[in-house]
C-alpha cells in the first residue's frame, strides 16, 4: 500500500522549481503524491498549518514536514 505525500506550494518560482525537482523525484511506487497549490486552494491552508507547515514549498511525508528553500511564509497566504 502506498503512503501519502503532500507537496504544498503557492505558485511562486521557487515553489514551481521545487515541485518539478523534489515532488517528481519521489518514488511513485511507494508514495501517492498530491500537489496542493495554496494560492488556488486557500481552504487547505488550515490543513497545511495543522500539519506543521510554516512556509512553502513544503513536503509532508510520513507526518513530517520538510521545508524546501523559502518561497513564502504560510502566514502571508492566509
Amino acid at each position: 500500500m502506498r503512503q501519502k505525500a503532500v507537496f504544498f506550494h503557492a505558485g511562486c518560482p521557487v515553489c514551481v522549481a521545487a515541485e518539478q525537482q523534489v515532488a517528481e523525484a519521489i518514488d511513485r511506487a511507494r508514495f501517492e503524491v498530491e500537489v496542493v497549490h495554496l494560492g488556488e486552494a486557500s481552504a487547505r491552508i488550515a490543513e497545511a498549518r495543522a500539519a506543521g507547515v510554516i512556509s512553502v514549498p513544503a513536503l509532508v511525508l510520513q507526518e513530517q514536514v520538510f521545508h524546501i528553500n523559502f518561497g513564502a511564509a504560510l502566514s502571508d497566504l492566509g
